[in-house]
């Protein structure tokens, strides 16, 4: 099975996560996936196959103990934010650079989406508007199980030990809390996460989540005066209050955001669900004294407990752990130059779960899977990106000499 028919096999299987479940993993569905995973590296002969109780699937395949051993990380769940039960995807062949009619009512335009001009010519693979694709991270598995198969298939190629791991709900942050580092012993690994086949990020953001929980007072309308505290409308109060500059919609680069998860409440009571990013941690901090600022003005005027703040840091940006170990990037651009692709450094507006484990001590940049516009309806994958990053895997393998 070659890399673009592996997609399309995965991304048929739903493996949406949840942020309010309290399982690991989040959902049962994500281990449909990894049991089929492991079909497949079993059937491969890939060594020390295995599924664990936490939906973790990992693989080892041996290698000339001359050259480092490398890892390489993808995730199995698609983001809660658009649904990923029924997906049907479908590829467009040497794309001609105009709207992509997804079904009757939703269109992936150029003019919202320009970034769909650098793949004129191309073969991409698109939804049918219902779903997102889950390229984000499905690609980075079959590319990872594309690595595999070459190699096996092609006992000529020169490589080191790998490891491999598919990783459970890192849409929702916990794509390393189960994570067995004794079964993963690296010299070093790379994330298979991001976008175009050129770049690599070895920055993200600092990760925090707000719970602002309000406390309303329900009085009958009819006799409300002066009385009632309506907790949605000191809901939207406090959202108010917030930078307004400072979301997803009109932010970039390294430009910080607070986004508004979610809402839920009634006159008695409200909750709001917020999440905080910065690459800069005295940014982030300063945006999480904001929320406490608001906080404490809002129960002055109102003159009791009305509204509680909860704060939890999530993950760190991994940038400061790479000072000093500028190899694992080498290999990457030397790997890239012998491909003709046009290096790039990217600092992520998100996180993988190599932020995770960059700081729990394996160093884990990310690199591209050639799919872009995750999470919506309007994902879409590249081929020829895809088998590009193929090709960058297995020419840092034959690079990683001792």
């Amino acid at each position: 099975m070659k890399l673009t028919e592996k997609l399309l096999d995965y991304v048929k299987i739903e493996t949406t996560s949840s942020e309010t479940s309290q399982t690991f993993p989040t959902t049962e569905c994500q281990f449909d996936l990894a049991r089929h995973l492991l079909s497949e590296l079993k059937k491969m002969g890939v060594e020390e196959s295995l599924l664990d109780d936490y939906g973790y699937v990992y693989g080892y395949l041996d290698g000339d103990p001359s050259y480092k051993t490398l890892g390489f990380i993808a995730h199995m769940d698609t983001s809660p934010q658009a649904s990923g039960k029924d997906v049907r995807p479908r590829l467009i062949e040497n794309y001609d650079g105009k709207d992509i009619v997804l079904n009757e009512n939703v269109i992936t335009s150029v003019e919202r989406f320009p970034n769909l001009l650098d793949y004129v010519g191309k073969t991409l693979m698109v939804t049918d508007g219902n779903t997102l694709l889950g390229a984000d991270d499905k690609a980075g598995v079959a590319i990872i199980m594309e690595v595999l198969e070459t190699l096996i298939n092609h006992p000529e190629l020169k490589h080191g030990p790998i490891r491999i791991c598919f990783t459970p709900d890192e849409e929702v942050g916990k794509g390393t809390a189960n994570f067995n580092y004794d079964l993963f012993k690296v010299d070093y690994a790379y994330t298979i996460d991001g976008d175009k086949p050129n770049n690599i990020a070895y920055e993200n953001f600092n990760a925090a989540s707000a719970t602002v929980d309000i406390t309303g007072i329900s009085v009958h309308p009819g006799s409300a005066k002066d009385k009632m505290v309506n907790a949605l409308s000191v809901a939207h109060e406090f959202h108010e209050m917030m930078d307004k500059d400072a979301v997803p919609e009109k932010t970039e680069g390294y430009e910080g955001f607070n986004l508004l998860m979610g809402v839920e409440g009634e006159v008695a009571k409200a909750k709001m669900q917020y999440i905080l990013r910065n690459h800069d941690i005295d940014k982030l901090n300063k945006q999480k004294h904001d929320f406490e600022v608001i906080r404490d003005t809002l129960n002055q005027k109102y003159g009791y407990e009305a509204v509680k703040v909860e704060l939890k840091d999530n993950y760190r940006n991994m940038k400061e752990k790479f000072i000093g170990h500028e190899e694992i990037i080498d290999l990457v651009k030397k790997a890239m130059k012998n491909l003709d692709l046009d290096y790039a450094e990217i600092a992520i507006r998100g996180g993988t779960d190599g932020a995770a484990l960059t700081w729990n001590g394996i160093l884990c940049p990310n690199l591209g899977t050639g799919g872009q516009n995750f999470h919506g309806v309007h994902e879409f994958w590249c081929k020829e990106d895809g088998e590009k990053v193929v090709e960058l895997l297995l020419e840092m393998l034959k690079l990683a000499e001792n």
